[in-house]
């Protein structure tokens, strides 16, 4: 349709349908399209509508993610599978990580750990480096203060918590930092789960 076509069916002015189109057009929900018309003059512009999913229609992660999470956690060994998973994710994770910032400082184990409490924090865990129990020599952690997955987590924690630990694991594993995390303790307080990070062993 024509932009006059479709101001005389909406009884509004031209102009603010070619106001509206513009933005419909940027977000490639409108294309333009020839005319067919043949004869002198400039033909006016016509518009059709791309067919396409509503874009701005509901979502449902968290049942997609329950789905998922039951079905894994069905399988054989789920825990072991969720920590693989979550570390094959944590390794892309990573590698997104450092196209965005190409030298960040994990080198070193404090540096390594300051940038991996940026990205649980744009991640939505709410991340604080803690001072250690000192049990072990320089080991770091890092408690959690909120869970992105909570309802899920709530109810089949164990492979929840292993995708989790898996993630970290591929983050840190991706960026060669001299530390790893050794374990993940799940709600060690209502409020808290803690994360626990050791140096790796250095490379000859």
């Amino acid at each position: 349709m024509s932009i006059v076509a479709i101001a005389e069916l909406l009884f509004v002015h031209p102009n603010t349908v070619r106001f509206h189109l513009e933005s419909l057009f940027s977000e490639g929900l409108v294309e333009l399209v020839e005319h067919g018309r043949k004869g002198r003059g400039r033909p006016a512009s016509m518009f059709r509508a791309i067919p396409q999913m509503d874009r701005g229609g509901t979502r449902r992660y968290q049942l997609l993610a329950e789905v998922l999470i039951t079905a894994l956690a069905a399988e054989r060994r789920p825990r072991v599978k969720g920590l693989a998973a979550g570390r094959a994710w944590g390794r892309r994770l990573a590698t997104l990580e450092l196209e965005a910032e190409p030298s960040p400082d994990v080198t070193s184990a404090d540096g390594a750990t300051d940038r991996l409490v940026d990205v649980l924090d744009e991640l939505g865990f709410a991340p604080e480096r803690r001072e250690s129990d000192g049990e072990q020599d320089g080991e770091q952690q890092i408690g959690l203060r909120h869970c992105a997955f909570l309802e899920i987590a709530e109810s089949h924690g164990k492979v929840v918590c292993s995708v989790h630990l898996g993630l970290i694991q591929g983050v840190l594993e991706a960026w060669e930092a001299p530390v790893g995390a050794d374990r993940l303790d799940e709600f060690v307080a209502p409020d808290l789960c803690l994360l626990h990070l050791k140096p790796t062993a250095t490379k000859k």
